[in-house]
């Protein structure tokens, strides 16, 4: 059985890999409303392979019981193979996630090859299940059948979350209409803003790396492309939101990694203005995403707004200066370009809040560090509103800082996100090791800006929600599912002013 056994266990880590790093993290799979049925096959596949591995930790299974073993070892297959069409159908897989499956593939062949003969014998016997207990290795499959459906119930609520999703409302097309075209438009952002420019009958083109996803995500109105040069030049586009880029907080600021951040924000500024030029009608404006890094990191009591310049040598400040200076050179083919500085966006289907709501719900939020850096936020909802702002008021250009006017440190967000779930924090993660482990990408975690939205006071936005009182609560009673979650939602809308100072 020690052949058996280690490749389950390779199987098993290797699976674990795939799950978190693909599905999870790349392909956000939970929160595709395309992926339903592929979240679904994963979770019945991951619940036979939680019974197989209980299984084999502590019994035989002797005579009939071994036929039941050979069909779970089948109904994989079949669940495997219905997994590969469904994927192909719906997504398109990057090389390293069809290198790993192949390797998963080999691997159960493997291990079907080396368990027929010992089922073989089993079914020779008479019918019993007989105790099997191999000390440390019963214990070790014992733990990865629980994470494995753990794993399963997750992606098997995933599923009945996205049946129960309402379908947009969306009002049709005019003839004839300008479109909007959005890059990044399957990112957490940009599903948000596309479903509310949808809403309002707007035409919509989406530029994404996985074209055959956003067409499962998107209403058959909306255009997705996967390449700017699809695009023919007598499209009308009357804006452009460009949001594309690879996500800042993960793996570590390596140079490489340093490069790949960089060129997946600027690279596209330069395939938007050579789509420009060749429009041969140029859209009006261009609204740009860039976040509070462009602070750097500021002295502890700086308050920043739009006129506070950047900190050269700080990377987060380095990498939304060039971003920004890309998205300015559209201004000289006549457009109206507003960068908008987004704070940390919060909202239930994915970005930051989810696992740390999650952390929180179960008593293990933490203070990071003193917990003193301040944390500027955004509601989803108000990121949304202000893209929306930005494309509408004819005054908006330049940079606006996109976060909520009440100013908060760590340590009062993760208080009062855990308060809106009636609990309470315990925990303090020290700045130390998070720096040693994190370098420089510590920063995000341990050093913050305190921000001010001057720009969008004075233009007249009315934040739907201004303070983290109005703000979380509403996300606990979605994130919770609660019925009265809309009225909540109303409840803060109609409390929130528009905020002319400090709170």
């Amino acid at each position: 059985m020690l052949l058996i056994d280690t490749i389950l266990i390779c199987q098993a880590l290797l699976g674990a890999f795939d799950n978190l790093w693909h599905h999870e993290w790349q392909a956000r799979l939970p929160q595709q409303r395309g992926a339903r049925r592929e979240l679904a096959l994963h979770a019945a596949r991951e619940a036979l392979y939680g019974a197989l591995f209980l299984g084999l930790a502590w019994w035989a299974w002797h005579g009939l019981f071994a036929v039941a073993v050979a069909v779970v070892l089948a109904v994989e297959v079949v669940i495997t193979l219905a997994d590969f069409l469904e994927e192909d159908r719906t997504r398109q897989l990057p090389p390293f996630e069809r290198w790993l499956h192949t390797v998963l593939t080999v691997s159960y062949g493997l291990f079907v090859g080396v368990m027929g003969p010992v089922l073989l014998d089993w079914a020779a016997e008479p019918t019993a299940l007989v105790a099997n207990g191999r000390g440390l290795v019963s214990w070790w499959f014992t733990a990865m059948a629980l994470g494995v459906w753990a794993w399963s119930v997750r992606n098997a609520l995933a599923v009945r979350r996205l049946a129960d999703t309402a379908e947009p409302v969306v009002l049709p097309v005019p003839r004839g209409a300008e479109a909007v075209l959005v890059t990044g438009g399957t990112g957490f952002v940009g599903r948000a803003l596309v479903a509310r420019l949808r809403a309002e009958g707007r035409r919509v083109i989406v530029l994404t790396r996985d074209v055959r996803q956003a067409r499962l995500q998107f209403d058959p109105a909306v255009f997705s492309v996967g390449s700017l040069d699809e695009i023919a030049p007598e499209t009308r586009i009357g804006a452009i939101v460009h949001l594309a880029g690879a996500r800042v907080l993960g793996r570590p600021w390596t140079a490489a990694r340093r490069r790949e951040l960089l060129a997946s924000r600027t690279r596209l500024c330069e395939d938007l203005h050579a789509l420009v030029r060749r429009l041969e009608q140029r859209p009006r404006v261009l609204v740009a995403a860039s976040a509070v890094g462009f602070y750097g990191v500021p002295d502890a009591g700086t308050r920043c707004d739009e006129d506070t310049p950047p900190q050269p040598g700080v990377f987060q400040s380095d990498l939304c200066a060039a971003v920004e200076h890309e998205a300015r050179r559209l201004e000289g083919l006549g457009l109206r370009v507003v960068r908008l500085r987004f704070g940390v966006v919060l909202g239930t289907e994915d970005g930051a809040y989810p696992m740390q709501a999650l952390a929180a719900r179960l008593g293990f939020g933490a203070v990071l560090g003193d917990g003193r850096h301040p944390f500027p936020w955004v509601h989803v909802d108000d990121a949304v509103g202000l893209v929306r702002w930005a494309l509408a008021e004819p005054g908006a250009r330049g940079a606006v800082n996109a976060v909520a006017p009440e100013r908060t440190d760590q340590a009062g967000f993760t208080r009062a996100l855990a308060a809106s779930f009636g609990r309470r924090v315990w925990f303090r993660l020290p700045a130390a090791p998070l720096r040693v482990a994190a370098g420089e990408m510590s920063t995000l975690l341990l050093d913050g800006q305190s921000v001010w939205p001057r720009r969008a006071l004075e233009g007249g936005y009315r934040f739907r929600y201004a303070t983290l009182r109005q703000a979380l609560p509403a996300l606990a009673a979605a994130s919770l599912g609660r019925a009265g979650s809309a009225s909540v939602e109303q409840d803060a809308s109609a409390a929130g002013t528009r905020v002319g100072s400090n709170r």
